[in-house]
């Protein structure tokens, strides 16, 4: 993996996915990132689309509250399509294994600086697709 920073599009593998994305007609954009979240999140053994799932969960977290924008430098260039709500759920499950995959990408930081940053970035990615609690209607209680 050519890795020159720890944001999710620094780095060969996710700078490919956003040209794939960008060469991609608009209305299979969504396909391929749905695609590579449900594989990683079913995958046995090394996570092979680990590097794409996170780019793929950085363009649905820049859609939510909170969310902040993809670095266009390596990102797609091309606008990407509202993603449904549901992508949230499979994109913090995809995260969540990547997170917690110690043998998987986590491994290959070799300065440890770099790993604490980078895990840093996968768990504000994970705050932001958090759905929001459900709320419940508190009843007006009298004695």
């Amino acid at each position: 993996m050519g890795t020159w920073d720890t944001g999710p599009f620094d780095n060969d593998t996710a700078a490919d996915f956003a040209n794939a994305l960008d060469e991609a007609e608009p209305d299979a954009r969504e396909a391929l990132i749905r695609g590579v979240l449900v594989r990683t999140i079913d995958a046995t053994g090394y996570l092979a689309e680990a590097e794409e799932a996170v780019a793929a969960a950085a363009l649905i977290a820049a859609q939510c509250p909170g969310g902040e924008p993809v670095d266009m430098s390596y990102g797609p260039e091309t606008p990407m399509p509202v993603f449904p709500s549901d992508l949230r759920v499979l994109a913090d499950e995809a995260l969540a294994r990547i997170v917690g995959d110690e043998d998987g990408p986590a491994s290959n930081w070799v300065d440890r600086e770099d790993w604490k940053r980078w895990r840093a970035i996968l768990m504000r990615l994970r705050a932001v697709l958090a759905p929001p609690p459900p709320s419940i209607a508190l009843f007006d209680v009298q004695p």
